[in-house]
């Protein structure tokens, strides 16, 4: 670290100890993994409080309204905004990955329209990638564009699923089907649509958590004006893919804090609740900390160096190792986690309190399916970094 960077880091920590006070204390904790409904709308207003004093779009070019920072300090800020337990921002998908593909590969007509939105948080996006028959297998989208000439718009027809907070977005971006007869990565196109039409339905998908943060987005002749492509007709897997490259950026360290967090704390309620005498679960701590350094090395590196396969590793990596460690969250909390701390049984569905431990276990089973299922990782390390055959499609 330069002395900038520490001055960085001093900055940034003394902001977030000056504003997390007063109403905004209530927030620290909130809106984790799985935990994304908890106090929405206020952390809606958090979000748009860090907009208002420049802490969003940090590595954005000044000219597009960001502050060009490196990408150490970006990480410095990541890192300390986790370790604030500053509360989850609700614009992940706007700021990190829709903003740095307008700025590399949008009209300037498109970037004067929906950038300043993104960084101001006036504007939250969702993504339509995920069909029912097109989950981790991007290329098979069915989901289809039409362009009606007369009027100027694309006409879009279709499903959308797994589809993240919908039902708070104001505006979607879809790859869709635009040549009739293509197949695969071939004849698709990335079209930014607006969700407050009569022609798109949003249906929240009720997950095991007791959370609805996932969606079914269903469109039926929904229209966006022509403009609203982002790169040429059929030119939409290249563009869907470099929009897939901001995914796994700085704010992975971020995550790593955050995770540590959680083990710190679990190995805290196991030398409370005596169960750290056990030498299984003594030995299982260890070796998810010990698995946790290897991890948080790796994450720094591969921002640092270009190594083919990096991002796919990290996911297999961090996933796996997230979903371990809610199951042995359960060990340790022993046979209470089985109870809810309430519940109330209706006539039509039930409903019910988790704690953090319950929620970890519920949720990080998901860790090794969204993004890229583990197999798909492994595919493509095998087929596309290892030069293996490719696996049989039928």
């Amino acid at each position: 670290m330069s002395p900038d960077d520490e001055a960085f880091r001093e900055e940034v920590r003394a902001w977030l100890a000056d504003h997390l006070t007063g109403e905004w204390a209530a927030l620290r904790g909130l809106g984790g993994s799985g935990s994304g409904h908890e106090a929405y709308e206020e952390r809606l207003a958090w979000n748009r409080l860090l907009a208002e004093h420049g802490w969003t779009c940090l590595g954005w070019p000044v000219e597009h309204g960001g502050r060009a920072l490196s990408l150490t300090q970006q990480a410095i800020f990541h890192e300390e905004y986790a370790r604030a337990d500053a509360p989850g921002t609700v614009n992940h998908l706007g700021e990190q990955l829709l903003g740095p593909t307008l700025i590399e590969l949008g009209t300037d007509e498109q970037k004067a329209r929906f950038l300043p939105g993104i960084k101001a948080v006036d504007e939250l996006w969702c993504q339509g990638y995920s069909e029912p028959g097109a989950g981790s297998d991007l290329a098979a989208v069915s989901t289809r564009a039409v362009l009606d000439e007369a009027a100027d718009e694309w006409v879009i027809d279709g499903q959308k699923v797994w589809t993240s907070w919908a039902h708070e977005a104001d505006w979607i971006f879809v790859i869709a089907r635009t040549e009739p007869g293509s197949s695969r990565h071939h004849g698709l196109s990335f079209l930014l649509v607006p969700l407050d039409q009569d022609g798109v339905e949003i249906r929240p998908i009720e997950q095991i958590t007791g959370g609805s943060e996932f969606n079914e987005v269903f469109f039926s002749g929904a229209r966006t004006p022509a403009g609203m492509i982002v790169g040429a007709p059929g030119d939409g897997w290249r563009v869907a893919m470099a929009l897939l490259g901001f995914e796994r950026g700085v704010s992975v360290l971020g995550q790593q804090v955050a995770f540590e967090r959680e083990l710190d704390d679990l190995i805290d309620l196991a030398r409370s609740n005596g169960t750290i005498d056990d030498p299984v679960i003594r030995d299982r701590l260890a070796a998810h900390s010990a698995e946790f350094e290897v991890m948080r090395v790796n994450a720094v590196r591969s921002l640092t160096e270009a190594t083919p396969g990096a991002d796919n590793v990290a996911k297999l990596v961090w996933a796996g190792w997230h979903r371990r460690l809610g199951e042995l969250a359960m060990e340790v909390c022993g046979a209470g986690a089985l109870t809810a701390a309430s519940s109330q049984i209706e006539a039509v569905e039930a409903t019910y309190d988790l704690d953090r431990w319950q929620r970890l276990f519920l949720f990080s089973r998901a860790d090794t399916l969204y993004g890229g299922s583990d197999e798909i990782q492994r595919n493509i390390l095998a087929e596309r970094v290892l030069g293996l055959p490719k696996e049989a499609r039928g």
